[in-house]
């Protein structure tokens, strides 16, 4: 029986890696997993704090996006000590079975949020929290039901193969279920580019972050991919099969905190700016209106008249079009008033008349 490395008490062979200081790349990795693991707890916490502070109703919509985005991301940093952990019974189906969907979740999260994008970027009403739940579902649902078909296959018609299988097999067969996730990385890619096609800028900006997110993802999966199919096998390093992954977790992970979801939190309150954001009334103002082909009053259209095409300073949008002038009353409509009438001897004086 071997004695344990330096920096391990009595535990099991298969949890070395978490304490060997003569192999410090387990400890580092953990280390830099913890952390991850920390930080992104504290966004979850932000993000909820947050929600109240928003004043956009699109961006309220994408709090379920980052959400669900976080999740994954937290998945990913726990994923690391499965392989930091030497391959077991128990490693192996959690290996095969989280990595595809963990990553299908994140990756469906960005496809998701880069489709609402493009109808944001063009002034189009976006999608409801509701459809963009039902998308980042369906989206990872596929892998899911991968993962499921294949380890049901496995562990009950070849479980003895499955949980004895060679490295080769075993690499060719992780590689071949991320084949969907692989997938999903060039769908998204590709609609994170048309998010750059639109008149708001401030949109734009988001679609930057998941552009630059799925590039350095790319990169990353190339490298790790290629590094457990041929070139360990070249170099004669099988040892470093677990390392090469987890090192992929760890970084794939800090890209996700670094390049999308810190920058997206920090403009999740930024203040709305006139012209980048189209209104949020916007939506819901007609675009058309239907000409009328009968002969418009002038006096009920006076909003389309500007002072200057009459020629007059004294021109009023809102008086009336008529000439007004003063009529001088030609009869006399007045109630006449009682006269006291003459009396016929007004003049008399008491004497006789002639004779």
């Amino acid at each position: 029986m071997t004695s344990p490395p330096r920096g391990c008490g009595s535990i099991g062979a298969d949890y070395y890696m978490l304490c060997d200081m003569e192999k410090a790349w387990g400890i580092v990795l953990e280390s830099l997993a913890a952390a991850g693991i920390l930080i992104t707890i504290f966004l979850i916490c932000s993000l909820f704090f947050l929600i109240c502070k928003i004043q956009d109703n699109s961006k309220r919509h994408m709090v379920s996006i980052y959400f669900f985005f976080l999740l994954g991301t937290l998945g990913i940093f726990g994923l690391t000590f499965a392989f930091i952990i030497k391959l077991n019974d128990r490693t192996r189906p959690t290996r095969f079975f989280l990595f595809g969907v963990i990553f299908a979740l994140c990756f469906s999260c960005l496809l998701t949020h880069a489709c609402n994008l493009n109808k944001l970027v063009r002034g189009r009403k976006p999608f409801s929290w509701l459809v963009l739940l039902l998308l980042i579902v369906s989206f990872a649902l596929v892998q899911v039901v991968i993962n499921i078909e294949y380890l049901v296959t496995m562990l009950v018609n070849q479980k003895d193969k499955f949980l004895n299988m060679s490295p080769e097999d075993t690499n060719k067969d992780f590689v071949m279920l991320l084949i969907y996730v692989l997938f999903l990385m060039a769908l998204t890619f590709l609609v994170s580019m048309f998010t750059f096609c639109g008149p708001y800028k401030s949109w734009k900006r988001h679609g930057a972050h998941i552009f630059v997110t799925i590039l350095f993802s790319i990169a990353i999966w190339v490298v790790w991919i290629t590094m457990l199919t041929k070139g360990n096998t070249v170099l004669d390093k099988r040892s470093w099969d677990d390392p090469v992954v987890a090192i992929a977790l760890v970084s794939n992970g800090w890209i996700f905190l670094i390049m999308y979801i810190v920058p997206e939190i920090c403009f999740l309150t930024a203040p709305l700016k006139l012209g980048d954001y189209p209104p949020e009334n916007d939506f819901c103002q007609p675009k058309f209106i239907k000409q009328t082909t009968a002969a418009d009053n002038r006096a009920y259209t006076q909003d389309e008249i500007v002072q200057g095409d009459t020629g007059d300073l004294n021109y009023s949008p809102y008086s009336s079009h008529f000439q007004m002038k003063t009529i001088e009353p030609q009869n006399d409509f007045s109630i006449p008033r009682p006269k006291a009438r003459t009396s016929p001897y007004h003049d008399y004086t008491g004497g006789k008349g002639p004779m």
